[in-house]
């Protein structure tokens, strides 16, 4: 098979092989903007900035696989009053990141009713990916791995766990979503290992890892 001309990127006329546009949806105050901070800086924001109002949006280009791939993410309010604002953008997502805080409850029983507003406005190959932010709380907890990880075997949506303070995972998240939106796009099937649930205890053995930190 010919390899695709490359794209010229409005980032430096840096080439690139593939471009995708990702959103991060969720709740308010599950840290969607920290997790793009750290994905695109590796920096983490603490509590001095001004959480999401309607939309912004960073990008990136990453390598994957010899791939040149740019990323253009969007980071949306998870306020409920902005949410016609957010669901007029979901139409032109590749992938959605959609994020809940481990030690918020509620956040996580939200996540049924985002994935139904997914299903009303986003277009119906977009790729889904549940995270878990904030596994560095560990002591505060409040939603495990089986239930999580229960919720996306449902929906069957891949699930990873981050935490944008120290970093973890948060490079792969973005990764595993750069390589699946390469796999439909090139028309190949996915990997099995990067499609469907991850499992958190044999990625941590196999990456020599411990899946959350103690803050």
């Amino acid at each position: 098979m010919d390899r695709p001309p490359r794209k010229k990127s409005s980032m430096n006329n840096v080439p690139v092989d593939f471009s995708f546009t990702v959103m991060l949806l969720g709740d308010s105050c599950t840290g969607k903007t920290c997790v793009l901070v750290r994905f695109k800086d590796g920096t983490f924001l603490n509590n001095n900035f001004i959480s999401t109002v309607g939309i912004d949006y960073r990008n990136k280009i990453i390598p994957v696989d010899g791939k040149q791939v740019k990323l253009q993410i969007f980071d949306t309010a998870g306020q409920e009053r902005f949410r016609s604002v957010t669901s007029a953008y979901y139409r032109d997502a590749d992938a959605l990141l959609l994020v809940f805080d481990v030690a918020n409850r509620l956040s996580f029983e939200n996540i049924r009713n985002w994935l139904g507003q997914i299903k009303d406005f986003a277009k119906d190959n977009v790729m889904v990916t549940l995270i878990g932010n904030k596994c560095d709380l560990a002591p505060q907890r409040k939603v495990t791995i089986k239930e999580a990880q229960e919720l996306a075997q449902f929906y069957q949506i891949p699930y990873l766990e981050t935490s944008a303070k120290t970093g973890q995972r948060i490079n792969e998240a973005f990764i595993l979503t750069a390589r699946r939106l390469m796999q439909q796009s090139m028309g190949t099937k996915a990997d099995k290992s990067q499609s469907g649930v991850i499992d958190l205890v044999t990625t941590e053995k196999t990456w020599g890892q411990t899946c959350c930190y103690e803050a």
